[in-house]
């Protein structure tokens, strides 16, 4: 399962001079809560930051508020229980900017795979501020960013290219549980041990009358 997500996807939309911040959650049952802020320096008491336009399927589905913080002003998206598929559906916000930000993440059996890089090579240093942390529920196997208690995060350096690795260990919601599989068996032995019982008494020899 792979999908392409917002988190650094501004880079061209906002500019250099901009604020990107995203807040992810994956779920146990392979779902994603977050929150992704999206800000440019403000200009006037008018000014209310870049445009965001949501895809007509998920507009019901992700909240959008106004931020203004630090000089920065813009929009917060906010959710809760997107599919992998529906989060990736959030690019299309940035128009053209996924080419330069990708970000995908995959289940491989019990493992998540994250992969992704951010060019930034083209944005300057001044009022760039973009950062990205994820919390996962299971084991952080690898990363190359910092992690701590299932909560791996980067921030990215203005005028680099900045990549994003990570395997995470849990088990796949989809796949039958240990407990299932053990009440399963129980109950296909018990049917079998039933039938043996059943044709034996059909098909044992008559008792002998004298």
């Amino acid at each position: 399962m792979s999908v392409l997500l917002l988190v650094v996807m501004a880079v061209a939309v906002l500019g250099g001079c901009a604020r990107v911040r995203a807040a992810l959650a994956v779920q146990p049952d392979d779902t994603v809560t977050g929150e992704v802020i999206l800000a440019t320096p403000e200009k006037s008491p008018e000014d209310t930051g870049p445009v965001i336009t949501l895809p007509p399927e998920l507009s019901s589905d992700v909240d959008v508020v106004e931020y203004r913080e630090d000089g920065y002003t813009g929009s917060v998206l906010r959710f809760s229980g997107l599919t992998f598929e529906q989060v990736g559906m959030l690019t299309s916000v940035a128009g053209d900017a996924g080419e330069r930000a990708t970000l995908t993440l995959r289940r491989a059996g019990n493992r998540i795979v994250l992969e992704g890089a951010a060019d930034l090579t083209t944005v300057p240093v001044d009022k760039a501020d973009f950062q990205l942390k994820i919390s996962f529920p299971g084991e952080v196997l690898d990363t190359n960013g910092d992690s701590e208690a299932g909560v791996v995060s980067w921030t990215f350096t203005p005028g680099e290219v900045g990549d994003v690795t990570a395997v995470v260990a849990y088990d796949d919601p989809q796949a039958p549980s240990a407990a299932a599989w053990s009440i399963g068996l129980a109950a296909v032995v018990a049917l079998a041990v039933a039938g043996v019982v059943l044709l034996a008494r059909r098909t044992r020899n008559p008792p002998v009358r004298r």
